[in-house]
């Protein structure tokens, strides 16, 4: 289906205000490291932060770096993970990556996209979620929340997550661009919710153009409901 899209003006008063909203967006996985920052991206996938938190809670204190979970094996690792959605397979990989990391990384996480991708469990979402989040790399990690924000918002589309990250890096000015996708994780996590997004209290109301949007929602009484919900 057709989407009318965003002008380039409407752009870039969204990411403007997205900045002023979120100025400093942080990442909510727990990490202590680059390493466990992607073991951290790793498990995240088809799972909340939350219970990722949880998980790595109990696992880091015994297991942080690349030898201690290959010395862990992978059935204990999994004793650690099964709480998590396909702990199975994360399990694999986080395995896979700990030990290729210590024989052929020297236990250092590589820093350039190329190489990332290469690991065990390692995709394009998650090479550029890990650059953005440890070394503030202007990368465009496409998760879900990041993808369907896209379309609602009218930002861009794309078929899948590649082509949205395609399209997010020709059309977010250079000054926003390490910020706004952990910017739209946050309101699309708190705020623009996939079933029942909260627009009366949006503070990007007045700059969203979503279909959906709760236009019935007038300006006064989004200031009601606004007060309301402090």
């Amino acid at each position: 289906m057709t989407q009318t899209l965003m002008t380039k003006a409407k752009r870039e008063a969204f990411f403007q205000k997205l900045s002023e909203v979120y100025p400093e967006p942080r990442c909510e996985l727990n990490w202590t490291s680059p390493f466990t920052l992607l073991v951290a991206i790793i498990l995240s996938a088809q799972s909340t932060d939350k219970g990722v938190n949880k998980v790595t809670s109990t696992l880091f204190p015994v297991a942080d770096t690349p030898e201690a979970i290959a010395d862990l094996g992978l059935e204990r690792l999994k004793g650690y993970l099964k709480s998590i959605n396909y702990f199975n397979n994360k399990a694999n990989s986080i395995y896979r990556l700990s030990v290729l990391l210590r024989d052929q990384f020297g236990s250092v996480v590589p820093t350039d996209f190329e190489t990332l991708i290469t690991l065990p469990g390692v995709g394009r979402k998650t090479a550029n979620v890990f650059l953005n989040v440890a070394y503030n790399a202007p990368t465009m990690g496409v998760d879900t929340h990041v993808f369907r924000l896209c379309h609602r918002l009218k930002l861009c589309t794309g078929e899948n997550p590649a082509e949205v990250e395609k399209a997010l890096t020709k059309i977010v000015p250079e000054k926003y661009r390490k910020d706004v996708c952990l910017s739209l994780v946050l309101h699309g996590r708190y705020i623009c919710r996939a079933g029942r997004p909260k627009c009366g209290i949006c503070p990007l109301f007045d700059v969203c153009p979503a279909d959906e949007k709760q236009l019935f929602i007038t300006a006064e009484n989004q200031k009601k409901a606004r007060k309301s919900a402090t």
